[in-house]
């Protein structure tokens, strides 16, 4: 009786959640409180299209995880309302046996690039495995005594944002063990964007598995269908899918998120700026790590007299210990305020910031150097192709860079049709 009327009390909350989401008249979102301090999820437009997560629809999947064993690969945006999705499915009665963590840990306080270990889930008692680090995916003692794995990422819709990475390994891990992945599927926020290079084969990195374009345009479920039918997992395997899709979702859609899905990505700006600000990653430009304006803002120390806006990084626990010219003033854009709804307009990565400062930094032949810091990455992985740097430095067109994207990026929004699960 007292399980049955947990059940019932989540589940009333759960239908009031989305009747709120459906129909308030003032456009509250139900996570505001939490989303106010991170200055996202605030602006979601649940209420115009009643678009509600694959999570979050729990009648859809609760029955088929009874009497199973279940593993379950979650960060801090794997929630059902404003709930943990972990704790929601405990008290609900499934048997949770194991947690999988990707990049940034389960919690998702790690900073970018940070080993997170293996630990005990306080509040559950659940053990949680990481899957960043050495240990890519779960292994076969992992899974053995599993029915079942879950997994609830939310994306962004980048080809050198890791998640998709720990998806293709999951599903490597599922199909090597002849377990079933079921996916509750989430919006991607930069979903009407498919474009940049292809990956080279040359180029293949942790920033860049994948023979995609740096904003591939996928929902997760979608990529995981993409994953199998390309017959991407070794040896061509096949890994056994089961989709919740998003309710009323189109690649179209505005989303905000309600919850950061990392560290950096704090604010909904930079969560829409993200496929285009970081390549700055391969650069002498600080993207705004050590602030708490990360992927917002640009500069440089050696840009002074250039720019008038500036900014000091700083080392600050859990988004950046170390963070590039670790302070020292950097000058340069300041993007909090750019239009966003322009990106959403043209469907284009933005290549102009990356010209415009190259060509304002007075050492050009250190602007991709990255023997400067440890802190800057490979640009040729970055953008998935050596040509990208060369173009820079030779001065070619943003529109000539764009042709030699083709033909294949073409190719890859044909060959996306096939997977494609919102139309």
């Amino acid at each position: 009786m007292k399980k049955y009327l947990i059940v019932s009390c989540l589940l009333a909350s759960f239908s009031l959640l989305n009747s709120n989401c459906a129909s308030s008249s003032s456009g509250k979102n139900p996570s505001v409180g939490y989303a106010d301090s991170l200055n996202i999820g605030t602006k979601t437009n649940y209420a115009d299209k009643k678009l509600i997560t694959g999570a979050d629809q729990v009648t859809e999947y609760l029955g088929y995880l009874k009497g199973k064993k279940v593993g379950i690969l979650i960060n801090q945006t794997s929630i059902i309302g404003n709930t943990p999705i972990v704790d929601s499915l405990v008290a609900l009665g499934v048997n949770i046996v194991r947690i999988f963590g990707p990049e940034h840990g389960f919690r998702g306080t790690a900073s970018n690039g940070d080993k997170v270990g293996d630990s005990v889930d306080p509040k559950t008692g659940i053990s949680a495995i990481s899957l960043y680090g050495k240990q890519k995916k779960p292994t076969k003692e992992q899974m053995a005594d599993l029915d079942l794995m879950i997994f609830d990422l939310q994306d962004v819709g980048t080809r050198f944002y890791t998640y998709i990475n720990t998806l293709g390994h999951v599903m490597e891990a599922c199909a090597e063990n002849n377990k079933e992945m079921l996916i509750l599927d989430r919006p991607n926020p930069n979903g009407f964007l498919i474009d940049g290079p292809i990956l080279e084969d040359h180029l293949h990195s942790g920033i860049g598995m994948y023979k995609i374009p740096i904003s591939h345009g996928l929902t997760i479920a979608e990529f995981a269908q993409m994953i199998n039918g390309e017959g991407w997992l070794p040896n061509k395997m096949q890994c056994k899918l089961k989709i919740i899709k998003v309710a009323n979702y189109d690649h179209n859609a505005t989303y905000v998120l309600p919850v950061m899905p990392s560290p950096n990505l704090n604010t909904q700006q930079a969560i829409m700026l993200y496929p285009d600000i970081c390549l700055f990653e391969g650069t002498i430009i600080s993207l705004g790590r050590g602030t708490y304006m990360p992927f917002t803002v640009l500069g440089a120390p050696l840009l002074k007299g250039k720019y008038k806006f500036s900014f000091t990084p700083q080392s600050i626990k859990g988004m950046s210990e170390t963070p590039l010219h670790q302070n020292v003033e950097c000058y340069g854009l300041d993007l909090r305020k750019y239009d966003i709804s322009s990106l959403r307009k043209n469907k284009q990565l933005n290549l102009k910031w990356l010209i415009e400062l190259y060509n304002a930094y007075p050492e050009k032949e250190r602007f991709f150097d990255m023997s400067q810091s440890k802190q800057m990455g490979d640009i040729n992985k970055l953008s998935g192709t050596e040509n990208l740097k060369k173009q820079i430095i030779a001065g070619v067109s943003e529109n000539e860079i764009r042709k030699s994207w083709e033909p294949g990026l073409s190719e890859y929004k044909t060959m996306r049709m096939k997977y494609l699960l919102y139309k």
